[in-house]
C-alpha cells in the first residue's frame, strides 16, 4: 500500500507540474485542512478564497483598502477581492482578478434570474444552488471547457434562471434551450426533492446531478452539433433529428424498453439521444470529480481487496486510441470506488452512493465523451493519468 500511494502522489506531483492543479488536499496558512466551500479558517479565522482555474482554495492576506486581498498561494498572480456575492444567501467564497470590473465571480456572472429574496425559504434555497453551481464551473474550467457567460456571449454563452412558481401558480421547468439553464428553486428542498425523485422513480436526483445533466445539452450544442463529431455521435446515441416531442409524449407515455439496462446508464436516457448524451455526461462528470477526489485524498478500491473483472479494452469506443489504456484504467478504479463507497454508505443505512451499473454500451459513451471533452479543453487526460498511476499495485501485493 505503501508504495503504491507514494508512486501515485509522484505521479499526481508530476501531473500538477505540468497542468492546471488537480489536488484537493487544501491547507491554510495555519495549516488546518480547508474545503471547496470554506471561506474563513475555523482554525486561525484567517479568510479564504477559491481561485478559479487554478482549482485553489487558500488562505489570504488583506491590503489596503481592505476590500483588496492578496492569494499567499500564487504570488505571482497580483492582487484579487472576494465576489460580491460573498455577503449574500449565495455566500460565494470565489475570488476575482483586482484588475477585473466585474464584481462578480466567473460562476456568480452566469446568473440572469436569481430566486426571490423576499421568500425567507429562498435565501438557503439559493445558497444550496450556488454550492452546487459553483462545484460544476469549477469542474469544467479545471477540464478546460470553454465557459462563457450569455452576458459576454449571447449566441455561445452560458446563462442559469433560479426561479420559482409564478403569480398563475405554475411551476417553472428545469431545463435548457440555448444555453440558458432553469432550474426550479423547488429543488433545493430536500423534501420536495425527494418526493420528486419516488414519483419519477429516479434512483438519484440532486441539484449538483440537475446541473451536469443540464449543462451536458449545452455542451451538446457547443461541441458536437455542426463539427465532425456529429455523424459519430448518431452511430453511437441515435439520430438526434427525431422528433422530441414524440420521443417524450413516448417515453412518459409507455415508459422506458425492458431491456434498457443493457444500453443505457438511466432509464431517462432511452427517452431520446439528446437525453443519452445528456444523461452520460452528466454520469462522466460524476465519476471524473469522484475519482479525482477519492485519489487525491489515497482513496482507491482495489485498496479495499475488491476483486471486480476488469474492463476490457474492447469496451470502450476506440481501443485504439492513444488514451484508451488511461481511461479503462479510470473506469475500472470507477467501478471499484463506487463498490466500496457503496458498502460505506450500506452501513451508514443510507441509499447506495452511486445505484448504477455501467454496461459495456455505456463505457463506450462515457469513452466518446471523454474524447469530445479531451480535445475541447485539453486538461482531461490529466484526471486519467492520476487514476492510472494510482491503480498500479504496489510490488508483491496481489489485486
Amino acid at each position: 500500500m505503501a508504495g503504491s500511494f507514494g508512486r501515485f502522489s509522484n505521479r499526481l506531483s508530476a501531473v500538477r507540474a505540468g497542468s492546471a492543479n488537480l489536488d484537493k488536499r487544501w491547507r491554510c496558512r495555519c495549516g488546518l485542512a480547508v474545503f471547496f466551500v470554506n471561506s474563513r479558517c475555523l482554525g486561525c479565522g484567517a479568510a479564504l478564497g477559491y481561485l478559479p482555474g487554478e482549482n485553489i482554495v487558500s488562505s489570504l492576506a488583506e491590503r489596503q483598502p481592505d476590500t483588496h486581498l492578496h492569494c499567499d498561494a500564487l504570488p505571482a498572480a497580483g492582487a484579487y477581492r472576494r465576489c460580491a456575492n460573498l455577503d449574500t444567501p449565495a455566500a460565494c467564497n470565489w475570488l476575482v482578478p483586482a484588475s477585473d470590473p466585474n464584481p462578480l465571480c466567473r460562476a456568480c456572472r452566469l446568473n440572469r434570474t436569481i430566486p426571490d429574496l423576499s421568500l425567507p425559504e429562498n435565501h438557503e434555497y439559493w445558497r444550496k444552488v450556488e454550492i452546487a453551481k459553483r462545484r460544476l464551473v469549477a469542474q469544467l474550467l479545471n477540464l478546460g471547457l470553454p465557459v462563457v457567460a450569455k452576458v459576454d456571449d449571447e449566441a455561445k454563452g452560458l446563462a442559469f434562471d433560479f426561479v420559482g412558481t409564478d403569480l398563475n401558480g405554475t411551476a417553472p421547468t428545469t431545463g435548457h434551450a440555448a444555453g440558458l439553464i432553469t432550474l426550479d428553486i423547488k429543488e433545493a428542498d430536500g423534501a420536495h426533492r425527494e418526493r420528486v425523485r419516488k414519483t419519477m422513480g429516479e434512483p438519484y436526483r440532486t441539484l449538483l446531478g440537475h446541473f451536469r445533466h443540464e449543462v451536458g445539452h449545452y455542451y451538446w450544442d457547443r461541441l458536437v452539433a455542426g463539427t465532425p463529431w456529429l455523424q459519430p455521435f448518431r452511430a453511437l446515441f441515435g439520430d438526434e433529428q427525431s422528433r422530441y416531442a414524440n420521443a417524450m409524449q413516448r417515453y412518459y407515455q409507455q415508459g422506458a424498453p425492458p431491456d434498457w439496462q443493457q444500453g443505457y446508464v438511466s432509464a431517462y436516457a432511452t427517452m431520446h439521444p439528446w437525453e443519452d448524451w445528456a444523461e452520460t455526461w452528466a454520469h462522466y462528470l460524476h465519476m471524473m470529480d469522484a475519482v479525482e477526489t477519492a485519489l487525491g485524498f489515497g482513496m482507491a478500491g482495489h485498496t479495499g481487496g475488491l476483486a471486480y473483472p476488469p474492463l476490457p479494452l474492447q469496451a470502450l469506443y476506440d481501443p485504439e486510441h492513444d488514451s484508451a489504456p488511461s481511461f479503462l484504467a479510470f473506469v475500472n478504479a470507477w467501478i471499484e470506488l463506487a463498490g466500496m463507497l457503496n458498502e460505506l454508505s450500506r452501513a451508514m443505512g443510507q441509499p447506495d452512493f452511486y445505484p448504477f451499473v455501467l454496461p459495456p454500451a455505456v463505457i463506450a459513451k462515457l469513452h466518446f465523451i471523454h474524447l469530445v471533452v479531451q480535445q475541447a479543453g485539453g486538461k482531461a487526460d490529466d484526471i486519467l493519468e492520476i487514476a492510472e498511476a494510482a491503480a498500479s499495485p504496489a510490488p508483491g501485493r496481489i489485486r
